[in-house]
């Protein structure tokens, strides 16, 4: 059984600023993410900021994402296909992304998109030895009127994965996303983890005063996203359902959400996230 990796998520565009600090704090692998725009515009160059930032030590670097809506964006669905293509710079088989969407529209109506966009993708990820990890974040649509991620929910997952039957897309799956639709994380996944490639370390914490008071239309906010430790999800079954289905890949913090552990308190934050999950982890270090 392998020990599943504690990581961390680096914005690319932060990469020198937090990289170093996050390396000090032992972290053992790092998601490397953009969201929407790519300054860079090539893989290589944020290879040589990478080395640079790291004096030429070894860095795991366990997937790199751009987080985008290539079903509507040409130029961000060239982009993706760039993240496939040069995902081995960076030493990872994994890119992660979302699912896109026609936004304002219902999920089934970006289902044929979907299959033809994501059909090719799936068949350049093949070719290159490339897994396409969906993130399951709504970005604040709903099923009737998406904005740019239809792959938020279990039924447009079932949808997805029959329009286009390919290992080489999965999720990348977390149970903050799942418990604002007020869905319960672990038995989702206990089903869903055969398919889950990538998990993102951020929890939830819900008020159920505030939805028996006002409900879940958007009069108050019913919902915080919370650093792992301060939510409700208990992440010790979330390594259990992991082990149990002999899960290999690795879970990365996903920071900078939290409302009490941000800005000059996130790199508090990430230390107690790391510190909480190597203890729900349970494996002794060497």
């Amino acid at each position: 059984m392998k020990k599943v990796r504690i990581g961390t998520v680096v914005p690319g565009d932060h990469m020198e600023a937090l990289l170093p600090e996050f390396v000090e704090m032992g972290y053992e692998c790092f998601a490397l993410n953009y969201h929407m725009e790519f300054g860079d515009k090539d893989l290589a160059a944020v290879l040589e900021r990478l080395k640079k930032v790291t004096g030429g030590k070894p860095v795991e670097i366990s997937s790199i994402g751009y987080y985008c809506n290539p079903l509507q964006n040409e130029e961000q669905l060239h982009t993706l296909e760039h993240f496939i293509d040069n995902a081995h710079l960076f030493g990872t088989d994994l890119v992660t992304t979302f699912a896109g969407a026609l936004e304002g529209r219902p999920v089934e109506e970006a289902i044929p998109v979907y299959k033809k966009v994501f059909g090719e993708l799936a068949k350049r990820a093949e070719a290159k030895g490339v897994r396409l990890a969906i993130e399951n974040c709504p970005m604040d649509g709903v099923w009737n009127r998406t904005t740019c991620n239809i792959g938020f929910n279990p039924k447009a997952w079932e949808m997805m994965f029959c329009a286009v039957d390919s290992p080489a897309i999965g999720l990348e799956w977390e149970p903050a996303h799942q418990m604002i639709q007020l869905i319960d994380p672990i038995p989702q996944l206990e089903q869903w983890v055969g398919r889950i490639y990538h998990l993102h370390g951020k929890d939830a914490k819900i008020d159920w005063k505030r939805i028996r008071e006002y409900g879940v239309f958007g009069a108050e906010e019913f919902v915080l996203s919370r650093t792992p430790g301060y939510g409700d999800t208990d992440w010790r079954d979330v390594f259990h359902v992991l082990y149990s289905s002999g899960f290999e890949g690795d879970l990365c913090v996903e920071g900078y959400h939290d409302p009490i552990f941000r800005d000059e308190w996130e790199i508090a934050g990430q230390l107690q996230a790391l510190r909480y999950l190597k203890w729900c982890r349970g494996i002794p270090e060497k």
